[in-house]
């Protein structure tokens, strides 16, 4: 008997290096589909670069830009060009309420802490006159996290009671920034009240909403224990110390509970512009009631992460969160860091009213107003 064995040809210098080729071709385009760059990235030789922004060519008119007190957002931009936006922005030392009883000499910008809420679009010309009242007990800057230039604007903004200061910077990245009193000494000017936010809407807008709100996390630093009466004065000590007395949502205790708490539908879609102006601590800001379907982290315009409990705010940072609403009931916003909210303010509301649906939450068996 014999065996005929047969053998696989080996294959040719021409079919290995088609092979060869092939699998060069297939490496290539794995690499290229994971280098994706970002929107704001430019692209070099197949490198992608830090991009270098240059001020918009193009400003079309004019216009007086609308600005708004906590918890109120100035209307989307809907325009499709780069204006020149005039901001007006007054600072005012007066008496406010803190706390029930309690009071505080507040230094603000525009008569409201947090200061009034900016909203430009990329590419913007913003030129912005800073008015100090002739009854400040002292001078007055602004330094905004949007601006490149020097110290934000603050180097140029100095401004003595009863004068004005102007300077003008292009809105050259988008995205929601703080803006803060830069004048020394800088953490007692805003530890007294001097922060605020700006929105620089990118170019094509941000996902349509049905509500927005503006909402800010700060701290005060007085004398006197939590709720003890009358007016209270700053103490440096403690704000050195990083030891506040009151972290609050807004400016004071109760600024948005109760009748006060921000309204909202059922089934409709809410975004919350959220900064924290320490001047020390970083918030650990959640809605008891919902998730965040998508987080801008940091104040940038890329929903970075989706379904998130807690988000993370630096001192001086900023987020956006948006979520739907499902359930009828109150939503409560906190500083997860939670004796913040339930021993020192840090603490707000949204009323939700509309259709209930027990197919989202339905009580089984139990007691009734329990947990939070």
């Amino acid at each position: 008997m014999s065996l005929h064995l047969h053998r696989t040809p080996r294959p040719t210098a021409l079919t290995q290096y088609t092979i060869a080729l092939l699998l060069a071709l297939l490496a290539l385009l794995l690499t290229v589909g994971c280098r994706t760059p970002s929107a704001d990235a430019a692209v070099t030789s197949s490198r992608v670069v830090v991009p270098v922004r240059a001020p918009s060519e193009e400003i079309v008119g004019q216009e007086v830009a609308v600005l708004t007190e906590a918890p109120n957002v100035p209307a989307p931009i809907t325009r499709t060009h780069a204006t020149k936006v005039i901001v007006n922005l007054d600072v005012v030392e007066k008496t406010m309420r803190l706390a029930d009883s309690v009071s505080y000499n507040m230094w603000t910008f525009g008569g409201s802490v947090p200061g009034r809420f900016i909203r430009v679009r990329e590419g913007d010309l913003v030129e912005l006159h800073l008015k100090n009242d002739k009854t400040s007990s002292m001078p007055h800057n602004i330094d905004l996290h949007a601006v490149t230039g020097p110290g934000g604007g603050a180097k140029n903004s100095m401004t003595l009671p009863g004068g004005e200061s102007v300077f003008t910077f292009s809105a050259l990245n988008p995205g929601l920034y703080v803006y803060h009193c830069a004048t020394a000494p800088i953490p007692m000017h805003m530890a007294n009240g001097m922060y605020g936010m700006i929105l620089v809407e990118p170019k094509t807008g941000l996902p349509k909403v049905d509500r927005e709100f503006y909402v800010m996390q700060s701290e005060f630093y007085t004398p006197g224990k939590y709720g003890d009466k009358g007016l209270q004065p700053f103490d440096m000590d403690k704000g050195i110390d990083e030891r506040p007395t009151y972290v609050v949502l807004n400016g004071s205790v109760g600024a948005m509970t109760g009748e006060h708490a921000l309204q909202a539908k059922v089934g409709e879609r809410i975004r919350l512009f959220v900064g924290d102006a320490g001047p020390n601590l970083t918030s650990s800001f959640h809605v008891i009631g919902e998730v965040f379907d998508n987080v801008y982290q940091e104040g940038g315009t890329l929903a970075t992460q989706h379904n998130v409990q807690t988000t993370l705010i630096p001192a001086g940072g900023a987020t956006i969160v948006e979520f739907g609403v499902e359930k009828k009931d109150d939503l409560i916003m906190v500083d997860h860091s939670i004796f913040r909210a339930m021993n020192k303010g840090a603490m707000g509301m949204i009323h939700v009213t509309g259709e209930d649906n027990p197919k989202v939450f339905a009580v089984v068996k139990g007691l009734v107003g329990g947990g939070h």
